[in-house]
């Protein structure tokens, strides 16, 4: 059966690259040429919320009025530390998650997985929407750059609202006080759909956490699109391109056209003893990566201490990344 391979509204191919700013702030995310597009016309993150319990708790009002403040191991905490003995969320998922449809062997463009499971947490008071995050990715990461789409997504959400579908994905310039900011990606799932929804296994959860796609297997079905609930999977619709001094060799390149690909929680970085490429380039120290099997690293120490929430948790997909503000 012939498949219809033209691009959606969604797919259609726009620059990635870094726009000039000239603005005090020197943010480095002015698109002023772009029209302004709201998220809920690409169906982008179809009714996502936090549970009522969390709104009730007063997590999203803190994070909505409270001034930037990057999360912290060494802080004054927001919540008392888990006693002794109780189990809390780290060791629900530590405990409870694992491979997914694993070969046995890592994906071909990786190394081996150690016994960390990986996971990050973003302070969304600290984050000003700048955009260092998705450049940065794009360039470790040898996202086309007309490919039309970034692995990262920062969403500008109106004060008082935790309404994703309003978000605007699109906006001219961050920092402004009367927003907040919202970065969204793969959450690299415990209980992954988008693995589940994969009918030839080009896709699966490796021991570590990280959700990888084998670009020679993928058959371009997109079903895998479908069921992931963040919308963090993008279809390449053209022969990738990256300027030749750009380009990552530690990454695959043209392997990823004509099929799925999405963040890997930069894969060739984070199993070679360095952070995430977006975790490094934040500016305001908004993003915190590590091992949630290391009880003293920063993530468990944030998790611990921390009110924390995850998009769609009600699904229970259990992703690994985690909000806090």
């Amino acid at each position: 059966m012939a498949h219809d391979t033209r691009p959606t509204q969604d797919e259609d191919p726009v620059s990635a690259q870094e726009p000039a700013c000239d603005s005090s702030h020197g943010c480095g995310s002015c698109a002023a040429d772009e029209p302004q597009r709201t998220l809920s016309r690409r169906h982008f993150l179809k009714g996502v919320g936090v549970t009522a319990g969390l709104v009730a708790a007063g997590t999203v009002p803190a994070f909505l009025t409270a001034a930037p403040r990057a999360a912290s191991g060494t802080e004054s905490t927001d919540a008392a530390e888990i006693p002794a003995g109780h189990e809390t969320g780290i060791e629900h998922l530590t405990e409870h998650s694992g491979e997914v449809n694993y070969p046995g062997k890592p994906v071909w463009y990786a190394d081996e997985p150690g016994d960390q499971k990986w996971a990050m947490v973003i302070d969304v008071k600290a984050c000003v929407g700048c955009r260092k995050c998705v450049y940065a990715c794009v360039r470790e990461n040898n996202i086309g750059r007309e490919s039309g789409f970034t692995y990262i997504q920062v969403l500008e959400m109106e004060l008082g609202s935790n309404e994703l579908e309003l978000g605007n994905v699109d906006y001219e310039e961050g920092g402004r006080p009367d927003k907040w900011y919202l970065p969204v990606q793969c959450m690299h799932c415990a209980k992954p759909t988008c693995v589940y929804g994969c009918p030839v296994v080009a896709t699966w959860r490796e021991p570590d956490g990280i959700v990888v796609i084998d670009y020679d297997k993928c058959i371009a079905c997109r079903n895998c699109m479908i069921t992931c609930p963040y919308d963090a999977r993008h279809f390449n619709w053209v022969e990738p391109e990256v300027p030749k001094n750009e380009v990552n060799p530690k990454v695959p390149l043209h392997e990823k056209a004509g099929v799925v690909e999405k963040c890997t929680f930069c894969v060739q970085r984070t199993r070679n003893g360095m952070s995430t490429a977006c975790t490094e380039a934040c500016p305001v120290g908004a993003r915190t990566f590590g091992d949630l099997n290391d009880p003293d690293s920063a993530v468990s120490h944030i998790l611990r201490t921390r009110r924390a929430f995850r998009l769609k948790e009600e699904l229970g997909n259990e992703p690994a990344i985690w909000y806090v503000g």
